[in-house]
């Protein structure tokens, strides 16, 4: 029998996962973060009411349940980070850094101090430990799986980490959960960016980055509208930018082919043409999990988005930065997002997307 700490939400994943493990007779107590400190319109803190579902969870299981606030790591540690890269017109990915920084930093030192000897999470993925490393591998469940947002993850991270949902269907633990009347059996899931919730993402980001309106315009200077604050946008968007009809146009949809952050331009193209598909990518500073791959020069998979089909991929390793060659274009790679790698079965690591090419 382990004591073991889970990490919880008040979502159905992280509850199921306390219980299995409790049924698996492990002593098992549980702990909710509290990372955001915000009320939403109704003055209600949207942190209270998720710390209400854990505790009506842990006491129909029956283990004992705390609370610790990470909202100041939270802020330092990973919302700095985020609002620092938009300002740039990167679009960050702020749930890679809350694993590696807070659910798998702070959090992972909290429950250490606490004597336990793992930590487990909802996250749907698994680790495998062989001759001395942690392997992350993917989720049985592939539509659910969550090893893009590990990427980041250190083999020190990864040493006490359990997985208990890694081997099951999303649909089978709902069914878990209404089995055993939890009370987040049929709670929706999270979607979009924890802090953010179900708010208007341009509204949300104007409350810490405000940004002067700009001309948008195409390919060849021409204005052909006005934008809320160049930052706001992203490569490849087609709704949101209220550009009317032109007389000399094509009828086809405009989309965002890059962002002028420097001169506040925001530049389009209408109709899908070749401007968005990218070749490769540069990364430079990539974690690898299990450990530094052997060859200098290597083919694998990737991934440039969560949820993206696997990508054939050639990966170039240099002295100062990392090649990614794509085997088919690619619509949209996005710098300021990860490039995970990938085997068949199991998440190599990842890197902060710096260039296309």
């Amino acid at each position: 029998m382990a004591r073991i700490v889970v990490g919880m939400s008040g979502g159905v994943d992280s509850s199921v996962a306390a219980l299995l493990l409790k049924e698996q007779g492990h002593e098992v107590i549980g702990l909710f973060m509290h990372n955001w400190e915000e009320e939403d319109e109704n003055g209600v803190c949207c942190a209270a009411n998720d710390y209400e579902d854990v505790k009506r969870v842990c006491n129909k299981i029956g283990i004992p349940y705390y609370t610790v606030n990470f909202a100041k790591d939270y802020l330092d540690r990973v919302f700095s980070t985020f609002l620092e890269e938009y300002s740039k017109g990167r679009t960050p990915n702020p749930d890679v850094l809350c694993n590696r920084e807070i659910k798998f930093g702070p959090f992972l030192e909290y429950a250490r101090n606490m004597g336990v000897d793992y930590i487990a999470t909802g996250h749907y993925a698994k680790v495998e430990r062989i001759g001395g490393k942690t392997h992350l591998l993917k989720a049985v469940d592939t539509n659910k799986d969550q090893t893009y947002f590990l990427n980041q993850l250190s083999q020190d991270q990864l040493s006490q980490v359990l997985f208990p949902l890694g081997d099951m269907e999303k649909s089978g633990v709902r069914a878990i959960a209404e089995k055993h009347g939890l009370a987040t059996a049929e709670k929706k899931d999270s979607t979009g960016i924890c802090f953010i919730g179900e708010r208007r993402f341009r509204e949300f980001l104007k409350n810490y980055l405000p940004c002067n309106r700009g001309d948008i315009v195409d390919r060849d200077g021409n204005k052909v509208g006005e934008h809320e604050g160049v930052i706001y946008y992203t490569l490849g968007q087609r709704r949101g930018l209220n550009i009317g009809g032109k007389k000399d146009g094509n009828g086809e949809r405009w989309f965002v082919l890059s962002k002028d952050v420097k001169n506040n331009r925001l530049i389009v193209s209408q109709g899908e043409g070749d401007e968005l598909f990218k070749d490769g990518l540069i990364t430079y500073n990539v974690n690898w999990i299990p450990e530094m791959p052997k060859e200098k020069t290597f083919e694998c998979y990737a991934k440039f988005r969560y949820r993206q089909p696997d990508q054939k991929v050639k990966v170039e390793i240099g002295d100062k930065e990392i090649k990614v060659y794509f085997a088919e274009k690619q619509r949209a790679v996005t710098p300021g997002q990860y490039v995970v790698f990938y085997t068949d079965t199991e998440c190599l690591g990842g890197g902060v997307i710096e260039e296309v090419f």
